[in-house]
């Protein structure tokens, strides 16, 4: 049975169009407005990326740093990031979720009761920036076993060999880092050599969804659209830290903002 990662880019593909796919904080910036958030932008979004607050996040930019510390600072715990999660899924049971975040809580909770958290809440995958291939192959196939994705990720700077391993091992998702920087960067490269480098890739295995992520904003994602998705985050972060300086609501700012960027690209 396809997963409803799967699902989603077989949809994308009918339609000739990548994947949009959103990251937010949860919790950010109140539970209640973090699950808003997602029940209003899913109407535009193809998959959603959830964050795991974290108070030392090593890939993360200013702008997600922003929403951690707000969503860290309301107390959120795992726990609630997993309630958000279930509660999204009652009213969206095949809109897929994926949870984005650092091993350590894992660690800290255990990696079976974590999966077994993520089972019964309705976490479709998993991206964790730093368990790296090969180090993560054990937590991939428990993933595996619970049918969660783990997403395996590239970069610019992964060798052909490794890259080759990494595809053969991937699940329904893998995340292609555009350039070498932490999240909301300028975009260092230009959008051509990041599809140079991403077909490339593509060539590997044509049927693997490969994703791009790092440095996509309004201003660059319909110069991308080639790819099989493309994952915007700290713009939408810096929507929610605007709309809270400026005392509007963030839920109805991020909806306009995601509505936009998907005009972009159909």
């Amino acid at each position: 049975m396809k997963s409803n990662i799967a699902h989603a880019f077989i949809n994308c593909k009918k339609e000739k169009r990548p994947a949009l796919i959103t990251y937010t904080v949860a919790g950010d910036n109140t539970i209640n407005n973090s699950l808003k958030i997602l029940n209003k932008i899913s109407k535009h979004v193809d998959i959603i990326e959830l964050g795991f607050p974290h108070n030392t996040p090593i890939a993360d930019g200013g702008q997600i740093q922003g929403s951690s510390h707000r969503a860290l600072k309301n107390g959120i715990k795992l726990k609630d990031v997993f309630r958000i999660v279930k509660k999204f899924k009652k009213n969206n049971p095949i809109k897929p979720i994926i949870l984005m975040g650092y091993f350590n809580l894992i660690y800290q909770n255990g990696e079976n009761n974590f999966l077994k958290s993520c089972k019964t809440s309705g976490v479709d995958g998993l991206i964790i920036v730093d368990l790296p291939y090969p180090e993560n192959k054990n937590f991939a196939n428990k993933c595996k076993k619970k049918s969660i994705n783990f997403i395996q990720l590239i970069s610019p700077t992964t060798s052909q060999d490794r890259m080759r391993k990494i595809i053969k091992d991937s699940h329904d998702m893998i995340y292609y880092i555009s350039m070498l920087s932490t999240t909301g960067g300028k975009l260092k490269v230009s959008p051509k050599k990041i599809l140079q480098n991403y077909n490339k890739i593509k060539r590997i295995n044509p049927k693997k969804n490969l994703v791009i992520g790092f440095g996509i904003t309004d201003k660059t994602i319909s110069s991308l659209k080639s790819a099989n998705g493309l994952v915007v985050g700290s713009m939408l972060c810096k929507t929610i830290t605007n709309s809270l300086k400026m005392g509007q609501n963030p839920v109805t700012k991020l909806d306009k903002v995601v509505y936009n960027l998907k005009e972009k690209i159909l």
